[in-house]
């Protein structure tokens, strides 16, 4: 039941306060939500400190997202995986059918999280043995420059010349030579098999198989330095890493710590009908009922337990209610965040204060051309109020309403960046109301361009 050394001092250190101030960090608002996943993640290390078999008993408490789009729901669970080092999948409910019909079936997102956290583990391993791959490349890469001899010993002028031809390497003099080595032959093949859903991918590599019977075959090919360095860096990693260690703690923190976050929940929100889609839609969700309450799921890497994977599930329900889900599934969803609209203020407030906001993000892009963009309040405001407004009078997408805005009002200047001068640039009010008001007061302009 250990979640594994690493993720169990990432959750110790990781207060449900913490949780949530690392998350205001990115995310304006949606308190509720954020909340509720800071108390689901952090129940996840108080029951790793309890002894089976009561610890196994006690199961997550899976959350019910609603709120329109562009609010936030996505964003809470993709920083909160990234915040403890969870494997995440994002899915959407309305890409799956019931069992009978084509279509994905509802297993493929426990493969694909724990193909997730299969590369997760991966390259956290491969930090930590980067240094002794990069001087093994180095020297494969000097006997190939200069080959030493097997039946005779080695020259103080063999010593000096590897010596300096070492240096030049280093110095990345030696980038462009091409030089002739040994590199493995490398054959990717994907093996589709037919489940009663239809296809499901399961990316056997039939060389690697092979390769464990006859031993990896390799072969001389002649590459520039640069790009040796690079296939042989993959090559010795590879060679490094332990595999079976590798799949070991994935799995278990696929089991102990995954997350599978099920967008467009109200899109399977079956009817009255006794026929057509509906029927499909109310099946899948009787398909996604033995995972989210613990289910055995077979993937290429083994047997998953599902037990305590964490769903998190969201739906805008704009047409809908979460009552309309059949009981059983609601059951399965015991928390209920409810995500607000999104205000002006708000609007203000994330383009502003997360440390990826729009405004950064643009002004980043600005300066690789030396352009230094700036905003004034006034300007600010009035975006956020533009954004608002145009959320009120079509269909309101959230905060992705400021992409669109910011998009149009820069884009004179992200065409022309190259080219401007003088390189300071600065947005003001009447630059926002000269460049989105007379589209704002156009309705059919407004859908059609905003």
């Amino acid at each position: 039941m250990k979640i594994n050394d690493k993720l169990e001092s990432v959750y110790e250190h990781l207060k449900p306060k913490q949780i949530v101030i690392e998350l205001n960090r990115y995310i304006v608002g949606q308190n509720d939500a954020k909340r509720a996943v800071a108390i689901a993640v952090r129940n996840r290390w108080r029951r790793s400190k309890i002894e089976a078999p009561l610890g196994d008993e006690i199961i997550p408490n899976n959350i019910l997202m609603v709120g329109p789009t562009g609010v936030g729901k996505t964003e809470i669970s993709r920083r909160l995986a990234k915040l403890v080092s969870a494997p995440l999948v994002k899915v959407e409910a309305s890409k799956f059918t019931e069992v009978g019909y084509v279509g994905r079936d509802v297993e493929s997102m426990i493969r694909d999280l724990v193909q997730v956290a299969v590369d997760i583990i991966r390259d956290e391993m491969s930090t930590k043995i980067d240094k002794i791959a990069a001087r093994n490349v180095r020297q494969r890469i000097l006997n190939a420059l200069i080959p030493k001899s097997d039946n005779h010993p080695e020259s103080e002028s063999y010593i000096r010349t590897r010596e300096k031809i070492a240096s030049q390497l280093d110095s990345g003099n030696l980038d462009e030579k091409e030089i002739e080595i040994s590199v493995l032959a490398k054959s990717m093949q994907t093996l589709e098999i037919v489940s009663q859903s239809g296809f499901e991918e399961y990316g056997v590599n039939f060389q690697e198989m092979l390769s464990e019977i006859f031993g990896k075959k390799k072969k001389q090919q002649k590459l520039t330095v640069k790009q040796a360095k690079k296939i042989l860096l993959q090559e010795e990693i590879d060679r490094l890493l332990n595999k079976d260690r590798i799949i070991e703690i994935a799995k278990t923190r696929t089991q102990e710590s995954g997350i599978v976050f099920i967008d467009e929940i109200d899109k399977i929100v079956g009817s009255n009908s006794s026929s057509g889609p509906d029927v499909s839609r109310e099946g899948v969700q009787r398909d996604l009922l033995p995972l989210v309450e613990g289910t055995s799921v077979t993937t290429k890497y083994g047997i998953i337990r599902t037990d305590h994977i964490l769903f998190i599930a969201a739906g805008a329900f704009s047409n809908s209610s979460p009552s309309d889900l059949i009981p059983e599934f609601q059951g399965r969803f015991p928390i209920r965040a409810e995500l607000s609209s999104l205000s002006a203020e708000d609007f203000k407030r994330i383009l502003l204060e997360p440390e990826n906001s729009l405004i950064k993000q643009y002004k980043a892009l600005l300066a690789a051309e030396g352009i230094k963009l700036e905003f004034t309040d006034a300007a600010i405001r009035e975006i956020s109020e533009i954004a608002y407004e145009i959320n009120q009078k079509t269909e309101d997408i959230g905060a992705r309403r400021l992409h669109t805005a910011l998009s149009l009002l820069l884009e004179d200047i992200l065409f022309e960046a190259p080219d401007i001068s003088p390189k300071n640039i600065k947005i003001t009010k009447s630059t926002v109301v000269k460049k989105l008001s007379s589209i704002v007061e156009d309705e059919d302009l407004m859908k059609f361009i905003l």
